[in-house]
């Protein structure tokens, strides 16, 4: 249970290909919300253990017309007497290029609870982070802000503007993420396409990826994560798994409102 939905937004965290990062949304639109079935696999049982649900809100920055990105996560009332989390990401972006303003991740899993915010100077290109964790000094810090570079929240929504026809099979990507105060270079792998069925028997074609995962507290350092995107305009994720130090985890689709397209990708008949 320990760090499940924190694992499964970070499971979320983008194709971003820095060629496209100047990209106009076509995507999405203010009031769509995403949900997700978090589920936690001990030996040769899954459990749905939680639920992890993205929004996009109207907002305001600096007198710029913004969109809110939050996403949330949390473990069922009758698992948080196991282990409870309740962990929250948000970010400010532009409306047009999706650009991030400001961002903030809330953490609190169990006994430990943390805090990040940046904040992204545009003006002098550097990202100012200021970094709360339990039983740690608070961390400030600069960091270049270099071209193409997003919190993870906000590349959530920059992949799914990225024109993926022009990728070939087995063709890696590179991605530039912060996380945890740092800059991470890495890239993702494109699988080409698939057919794949819901837990609750629903179709979907889809795009599929493999991303370079950086070992830490919670992933394995390779390949050991696989994403499938639905394969329309929408470019929503459908299902996501990776395997985690102690097991696996996966997030399922369940529903989304307010799509600025039909989700074309069900195979309904």
């Amino acid at each position: 249970m320990q760090k499940l939905c924190s694992a499964l937004l970070v499971l979320f965290m983008g194709l971003q290909a820095s060629a496209q990062c100047n990209d106009i949304n076509t995507a999405f639109r203010a009031g769509e919300v995403v949900k997700y079935h978090a589920y936690y696999n001990w030996g040769f049982i899954w459990l749905n253990a939680g639920e992890v649900s993205f929004s996009v809100d109207k907002a305001n920055s600096n007198n710029q017309a913004a969109y809110q990105l939050k996403a949330h996560g949390a473990t069922y009332s009758s698992y948080d007497i196991l282990f409870k989390v309740r962990d929250t990401f948000e970010t400010t972006v532009d409306t047009l290029h999706l650009e991030p303003f400001e961002f903030r991740r809330i953490t609190n899993e169990g006994s430990y609870h943390a805090n990040y915010h940046y904040q992204f100077d545009r003006e002098q290109r550097q990202i100012h982070a200021s970094i709360q964790k339990e039983k740690e000094a608070k961390r400030d810090t600069i960091l270049p802000w270099k071209a193409c570079s997003f919190d993870l929240l906000t590349m959530v929504y920059k992949a799914r503007n990225i024109d993926y026809s022009q990728y070939k099979v087995d063709e890696k990507i590179p991605i530039s993420m912060v996380v945890d105060g740092e800059i991470h270079d890495i890239y993702i792998r494109y699988l080409g396409k698939e057919t794949i069925k819901n837990r609750d028997g629903r179709k979907f074609n889809c795009l599929k990826f493999s991303p370079l995962l950086v070992e830490g507290t919670i992933f394995k350092s390779g390949e050991d994560m696989t994403v499938w995107v639905s394969d329309d305009a929408n470019r929503i994720p459908i299902i996501v798994e990776a395997k985690i130090l102690i097991g696996s985890v996966k997030a399922v689709f369940v529903d989304a409102l307010n799509t600025r397209y039909p989700i074309a990708a069900e195979i309904t008949k």
